[in-house]
């Protein structure tokens, strides 16, 4: 038996499992229940709140700013964490974890990780809210559809011109697509009876009428007298296990392994065979496949990969199981720690929030520290996150539908894509976003090496997040069935569908200041008139998203200080949550060489592993998702 299967085993005896397997038909205690905060704790968020709305936390000294965070994100956890798992439920999914006393392995749809609570944030389950349910209705029809959202998008959304962000490279909205498809998905099919948006005279859409289709009902909603807001299915595991890699199901997980010394399928060349994307017979016909997906997949397949390499000189007697399973999990951290340390604060450079994103990961005691010494203290705050006490704040984990409407970032995206050479940095092929996005992504790959691919989006800034920035090819983008939508349309639609409130009141319900007025709101007198037209003077009907993207923001900050809340109150409860990040995050089940090689690589080291030709682009380049070095001779 295995050093990690002898861990496994062990674990199997442990108290805090066998309420899983011997509570003899029992209701499981609430998961995290027991969050009380202290009334000093209560006094200083309240204190926090106060001070953010009189002077701003980005506007004080870093210490002072942290100080006023924590206090922000407490108050956040005791009031912005809704539970709709409560609401009466039909005919749910069962977890394919099956009860397996196999608890040092990730379950392939996410089952099991809270073992009180298998089906906890698993693939099926119901998205939570950061609003009190009575506030999660969807306005009734006409309101819903007022302002007409492809007005919206036309008037407000248009890239004219194309707006860069200065600070990041395109590797960056690449990196965020490739997190949602690991965390979250509505389910892709058919409502039924698709929304009719009516179109202006000069309106010149190619197939009208312009129709977007409804999220389909929660198929477990059971109808009882006692109402309650409509919900939504998660299709994807919302815990941060690469399942856009690995796949949400046990059919899709087989799809991507070949059986042999844990390794996930290649071709010969290195590069992924199709389907790229786990779950689909055809994967890039799957809507928002395109080229970005295809590299950053590829890459981190390969990176799986080298981990079961390093794994088997370690324990050369493991199966193909136990390094399957260990790789797994190493990737997936190493993906979490990336994404804490290196794109958040990439793309959020406030020095305030740059440090406390190295806390969340390291603590105050520092990366430093920690290398050396390893974890001093078993407090999250001092030691970080990772190998903390789990801890749900007193409400089951699953992501929620305001989560999902902060990420809708889709103005990153460029329209034009220059392909140039690591080499020299000759040019390579130009391509528009529809050339490289479904089925043509796999053209592209198969035609151009892929270090010349990643170069060109190192070294290509992607666009701003604000208004009149989105890219035109997706506000008349073809699915894979032939379907023209307008995302624009859509964001604006899905948000106001899914019972999002609209901007004044979602600030006002995670304890910000309302704007008074389209001039608070934007520095720009032209946009603040067009958003007075589009929205007839009524400031409180302005759309989330429109007013994320209008919103003056803190410095280094590439979106919104309201999108902020919820990255507060749900970046640092992933990782809360999460047993493999937690209470399993030991040598026990991650290998002592799994866990030195999350410690020890980067998003960097990851490139230069696989894609050494990139050295001289990233020589000097401390975090891979700001701008690389240009290789002109």
């Amino acid at each position: 038996m295995t050093q990690h299967t002898t861990a496994r085993s062990q674990r199997g005896t442990a108290p805090w499992i066998k309420s899983v397997f011997m509570n003899n038909g029992a209701d499981p205690p609430v998961a995290g229940a027991g969050y009380r905060p202290s009334l000093l704790m209560r006094a200083f968020n309240a204190l926090a709140e106060q001070v953010d709305r009189r002077f701003g936390w980005h506007r004080l000294p870093v210490p002072l700013g942290l100080a006023i965070l924590e206090g922000i994100r407490s108050k956040l956890r005791l009031e912005n964490l809704y539970d709709t798992s409560t609401l009466p439920a039909v005919n749910q999914p069962a977890p394919e974890g099956g009860g397996s006393p196999s608890t040092a392995e990730r379950s392939s749809d996410g089952s099991y990780n809270d073992l009180d609570h298998p089906s906890m944030g698993m693939a099926g389950a119901r998205f939570n809210r950061n609003i009190p349910l009575d506030r999660a209705f969807p306005e009734p029809q006409p309101k819903i559809l007022s302002p007409n959202p492809r007005v919206v998008s036309r008037r407000l959304m248009t890239r004219n011109e194309f707006i860069p962000a200065t600070t990041l490279n395109t590797l960056a909205a690449v990196w965020v697509q490739f997190m949602i498809r690991d965390w979250f998905s509505h389910d892709r099919r058919s409502g039924g009876n698709p929304w009719q948006l009516p179109l202006e005279a000069d309106d010149k859409w190619p197939t009208p009428p312009l129709t977007i289709p409804r999220v389909p009902a929660d198929p477990t909603r059971a109808e009882t007298g006692a109402g309650g807001p409509p919900t939504f299915i998660n299709v994807n595991s919302a815990w941060w296990d690469a399942s856009s890699i690995y796949g949400n199901n046990k059919q899709q997980q087989s799809r991507v392994r070949t059986g042999v010394d844990g390794k996930l399928h290649m071709l010969d060349d290195g590069e992924l065979p199709p389907p790229i994307i786990p779950g689909n017979s055809d994967a890039s016909r799957e809507p928002g496949f395109w080229l970005g997906l295809v590299m950053i997949t590829t890459l981190f397949t390969r990176e799986h990969n080298a981990i079961c390499d390093r794994l088997r000189v370690e324990f050369a007697e493991w199966a193909d199981e136990d390094l399957f399973q260990v790789a797994r999990l190493v990737n997936s951290a190493l993906i979490a720690k990336i994404h804490t340390v290196e794109w958040t604060p990439a793309i959020l450079s406030h020095p305030t929030t740059v440090r406390a994103l190295r806390i969340n990961w390291w603590g105050i005691a520092s990366e430093r520290i920690h290398k050396v010494f390893g974890r001093i203290s078993g407090n999250e705050v001092i030691s970080g996150i990772p190998g903390s006490r789990k801890n749900h704040f007193g409400v089951p984990f699953n992501l929620t539908e305001e989560f999902v409407a902060v990420y809708r970032m889709h103005p990153l995206i460029r329209d034009e894509w220059p392909i140039r050479a690591a080499a020299d940095d000759s040019p390579v092929e130009d391509y528009t976003l529809r050339q490289i996005a479904g089925p043509s992504a796999l053209e592209v790959a198969a035609k151009i090496p892929m270090h010349d691919l990643l170069y060109s989006f190192g070294t290509l800034h992607p666009g701003a997040i604000v208004l009149n920035n989105f890219p035109r090819f997706l506000q008349e983008f073809e699915r894979p069935d032939g379907t023209l939508v307008d995302l624009a349309a859509t964001d604006i639609l899905r948000t106001r569908e899914l019972g999002v409130p609209r901007y004044n009141e979602f600030r006002r319900l995670l304890h910000m200041n309302p704007v008074r007025d389209f001039e608070s709101l934007t520095d720009d007198p032209a946009l603040a008139s067009a958003m007075r037209e589009v929205y007839d003077g009524d400031i409180e009907r302005v759309d989330l998203v429109v007013g994320m993207f209008a919103e003056k923001r803190p410095q280094g900050f590439a979106f919104s200080d309201t999108a902020f809340r919820i990255f507060i109150l749900m970046a640092s409860r992933r990782l809360n949550s999460d047993r493999f990040l937690t209470d399993d995050y030991t040598p026990g089940v991650y290998t002592q060489a799994g866990l030195d090689w999350i410690e020890s690589n980067t998003m960097v080291s990851v490139l230069l592993r696989h894609y050494p030709q990139l050295r001289p682009a990233l020589r000097g380049v401390d975090n891979a998702f700001k701008p690389w070095s240009n290789n002109s001779a």
